[in-house]
């Protein structure tokens, strides 16, 4: 029995805001892999390492969270006024699936320093010290993302002394805005109701924020669920039971928001919606060991995602808590006491984060028009990666 040589695809492995992932040029892709289809998510697939039974991709570039199981192919924009085509793939850790739903905010930090990086941005608009602002049109929801990345010399500024919770060491700024940030050409709030109620069987009744900005988001309130809005991971996705309830009430969320027409579709749209916790602000001790005192914050916020509390914060979910805190009467706005804000700050399990919305009331119907926030990221590794091709099997 003779075997195939393994796949040699360019890539490069970023980190960005408080997630990792595996970068690729949809020109590198193998031909197959360069449309939609089970071609390209099964050489994803094999690239992270799933479906793993054991959790660990152990196999494969992913580190075993939805944090770092992540996939994004960029190509020259065709899209008027736009430089790059950026295409997010959350690829699931034990199943065979790659959901592309939805955007990864945090991964969005990275896409700009890879575009100029590997000649996607025409070289006329890059400084050669300043700030490149590069226009990405976020193929996943069909949206416009800012994001202003630093140039020293004509090459992307990795390293600075900007901190991001959730990430040990500091790095280069990079400024992010969220144009019209509503996900897909849906409304803001799918069922036109600030708040909904939630009838989720085993659990009882329960109201809800259900919007569509930076990602589809159901909110609910922590104390409602049985939760103080300090918990950290472990707390969390230790208990299964917790875990299979907030599973529950993320899919009839689901339902109601029109995503999905029936329970058993949740399983496998796990990116979207996420599901997500407030309070108003209490002190905590951070994953860190830091504390984080009540008097700096405006709320607490816990998300999960994948099915598991996220270490830190998806950057979608940070778009849809600064934009639900904008407007009056959310769950989110009652969180964090109320009234009209443009931005908050609020406590997740690593730390802090301070997003700004900008959010208008036009008739009886709400709108954003953009969101912003910093992160950061940089490069960790750039060359091959080696995976046996999916669509080849031993011959004799």
């Amino acid at each position: 029995m003779s075997f195939k040589p393994q796949l040699k695809i360019p890539a490069t492995y970023m980190r960005g805001g408080t997630s990792k992932g595996v970068f690729f040029n949809l020109s590198d892709l193998p031909e197959a892999a360069q449309q939609p289809g089970p071609a390209r998510d099964a050489l994803l697939l094999r690239v992270l390492g799933s479906p793993d039974p054991y959790g660990k991709q152990i196999d494969g570039m992913g580190n075993a969270t939805s944090s770092t199981s992540k996939a994004v192919i960029l190509s020259r924009s065709h899209q008027p006024g736009h430089d790059v085509d950026y295409l997010f793939g959350q690829v699931s850790i034990d199943k065979p699936l790659v959901d592309w739903s939805g955007n990864c905010g945090n991964q969005t930090a990275a896409v700009g320093a890879f575009a100029i990086s590997n000649g996607l941005v025409d070289p006329a608009r890059v400084p050669d010290n300043g700030i490149c602002t590069v226009r990405i049109w976020q193929a996943n929801i069909h949206k416009t993302i800012i994001a202003h990345v630093p140039i020293r010399d004509g090459q992307v500024q990795e390293t600075g002394d900007f901190e991001l919770d959730g990430v040990t060491f500091p790095a280069a700024e990079v400024k992010i805005e969220f144009i019209d940030p509503a996900d897909g050409e849906g409304s803001l709030f799918p069922t036109g109701n600030r708040v909904d109620t939630l009838e989720v069987p085993g659990i009882g009744t329960l109201e809800a924020t259900l919007i569509n900005a930076g990602i589809p988001t159901v909110f609910v309130d922590a104390e409602a669920i049985g939760y103080q809005g300090t918990e950290l991971q472990d707390e969390i996705n230790n208990d299964p039971e917790a875990l299979t309830r907030l599973e529950a009430i993320r899919a009839q969320g689901a339902i109601k928001m029109g995503l999905i027409t029936d329970i058993s579709e949740a399983a496998s749209r796990g990116h979207t919606p996420k599901i997500a916790f407030v309070s108003a602000p209490k002190t905590y001790i951070a994953s860190s060991g830091k504390v984080i005192e009540a008097e700096q914050l405006d709320l607490n916020v816990r998300a999960l995602s994948m099915g598991k509390l996220h270490h830190a914060m998806m950057g979608t979910a940070a778009v849809a808590i600064a934009t639900a805190a904008a407007i009056p009467g959310t769950l989110v706005n009652r969180a964090a006491g109320g009234g009209i804000r443009n931005q908050v700050i609020f406590g997740h399990p690593s730390g802090t984060l301070k997003v700004g919305a900008e959010a208008e009331q036009m008739g009886e119907q709400w709108q954003v028009t953009k969101a912003i926030m910093s992160r950061s990221a940089r490069v960790l590794m750039e060359g091959w990666v080696r995976v046996p091709n999916p669509s080849e099997s031993p011959t004799n």
